[in-house]
């Protein structure tokens, strides 16, 4: 009976492409709170579509909610029993760049890896380039590759810094764009 019923929770949790790009904007970041209007933004999806799949996401019990205001705050519930192996699944299932891309998506104007990594060599270090006009969440970075098991260099510049670089053809700037990438964000 207890299997029958973990079984129905999966199969209502992974029923569309969009909750499971929520589940991983929320499981990856459990100390954050979102509004709808935010995740709907971050995720570049449709707000209507999202709303519906945090109304079921906080139905089943995997998401919890907050009225602050005349706002709605979502944020993943980790006191839920499905909680920690629903991270571990949606961890695995998007990969180490899956996990990067949820985690930079909406701070980020381009951000890619690059070096070995991106190369299929056997490392364990990544190299991150990421080019924002913000805050970015640094430790989680660095937590997110841990927990696949690697350590991150992280190369960040300004969206203009970048541009200046790349305009004025920096040989270091030039000699990452032409070796081969792994594209998370925007385009280098």
């Amino acid at each position: 009976m207890k299997y029958f019923f973990i079984y129905q929770m999966l199969k209502k949790l992974f029923s569309s492409a969009i909750r499971a790009e929520v589940l991983s904007l929320l499981l990856n970041s459990p100390e954050d709170r979102f509004y709808m209007r935010e995740i709907s933004r971050l995720l570049e999806k449709n707000p209507s579509a999202v709303k519906r799949e945090l109304d079921s996401l906080e139905k089943i019990g995997v998401v919890k909610s907050e009225k602050v205001a005349n706002l709605k705050y979502f944020q993943a519930d980790e006191s839920s029993p499905l909680y920690y192996e629903l991270k571990n699944l949606i961890t695995k299932s998007l990969g180490l760049a899956g996990s990067l891309k949820a985690l930079l998506r909406g701070s980020a104007v381009c951000a890619f890896i690059f070096g070995p990594y991106a190369e299929g060599r056997d490392v364990k270090t990544v190299d991150l380039m990421v080019v924002t006009n913000g805050d970015i969440e640094e430790k989680a970075i660095r937590k997110t590759a841990k927990n696949f098991g690697y350590k991150v260099t992280l190369t960040r510049m300004s969206e203009q810094e970048y541009r200046q670089r790349k305009k004025s053809r920096d040989r270091a700037l030039q000699k990452i764009l032409s070796d081969r990438r792994i594209p998370l964000l925007g385009r280098a």
